[in-house]
């Protein structure tokens, strides 16, 4: 079989998102590397922090990346070899990782500096909102005149716009009043995948240029998140990483790239279930299931072993 492996983003942090990966030692030192970017355990640090610093876009990147590369550690021996990786805005960096490309300290210290570029390039007063029901042309007719964006193209036209915080508000409100069937905050408070971040891209870029990367592991290939497409060169696959800051994720076109490369089920590594229920829901036919539905390896590798035999 070939597993599709999905890399969360922010917006799912909670108290428990470690119970499965923090208790494992094959993660300890990841999360040893990761509390000391975030100054404490991260495994400590969610259970004591409230709503507002676990959004923090800062820790937030920091705890989901950590938490990819936990999972990937303990899933390494259960996994199949064929697969595919995608990642879903910050998960893109985790997505270099769990692909072999990138060594696991090195991805959590990319997060790390990702998210100070950002920090350093937005303008404050930002915010993102998900928009169900518009069409892409409607909803960019809605952001057309005003500091907001479409961010993320999810599948089933599905989308999340980001930008100055009032004009999102505005997005939001005529994306109702044109009969949108679903319109929602988004818990992220910057302006991810839009042209406010843009002087982040050569910042990051920076990073990532000074970062060790090798080829995937063998039977593994990796998906740009703002195509896509594969990732054959590393340099043309770093600068789409870097722009990928100020430029829109094509979620739909990463998930659509998974099937066409074999995938055969879908795997979100967490936090959360958004992303293999937006799998779930694109390809019915394809089993899709996020770490967060098991309590523990075992039954992530039982329910390996059924889909691999059919």
């Amino acid at each position: 079989m070939t597993l599709a492996i999905l890399c969360s983003g922010q917006g799912a942090q909670r108290a428990d998102m470690f119970d499965l990966t923090g208790t494992a030692p094959q993660a300890d030192a990841l999360f040893a590397h990761a509390g000391r970017l975030l100054g404490d355990d991260p495994r400590a640090w969610v259970r004591q922090a409230g709503p507002d610093a676990l959004r923090e876009n800062r820790a937030a990147q920091i705890l989901c990346t950590v938490q990819a590369l936990a999972a990937a550690a303990l899933l390494d021996a259960v996994w199949p070899r064929r697969r595919c990786v995608a990642g879903y805005s910050v998960g893109e960096v985790a997505s270099w990782s769990v692909a072999g490309m990138i060594e696991p300290d090195a991805a959590l210290d990319l997060a790390d500096a990702r998210a100070r570029a950002m920090d350093a390039a937005s303008g404050g007063d930002e915010r993102m909102v998900f928009v169900r029901g518009l069409t892409r042309t409607q909803l960019a007719q809605l952001c057309d005149g005003r500091d907001a964006a479409i961010a993320i193209a999810n599948p089933g036209d599905a989308f999340v716009v980001a930008g100055r915080q009032a004009d999102v508000d505005a997005v939001a409100d005529d994306a109702s009043r044109a009969g949108a069937l679903r319109v929602a905050p988004v818990c992220v408070r910057i302006a991810s995948h839009t042209r406010r971040l843009a002087a982040a891209v050569p910042v990051f870029r920076a990073s990532l240029a000074a970062t060790d990367v090798r080829r995937p592991l063998p039977g593994t290939r990796l998906f740009s998140g703002i195509d896509g497409t594969s990732v054959l060169d590393v340099d043309a696959g770093l600068d789409k990483l870097a722009r990928q800051v100020a430029e829109p994720v094509e979620w739909a076109a990463c998930l659509a790239a998974c099937v066409e490369a074999g995938a055969t089920a879908f795997l979100e590594l967490g936090p959360g279930r958004a992303l293999a229920e937006m799998a779930g829901g694109a390809y019915p036919a394809l089993p899709a299931r996020s770490l967060a539905d098991f309590r523990s390896v075992d039954g992530v590798a039982s329910w390996l072993a059924r889909v691999a035999a059919g």
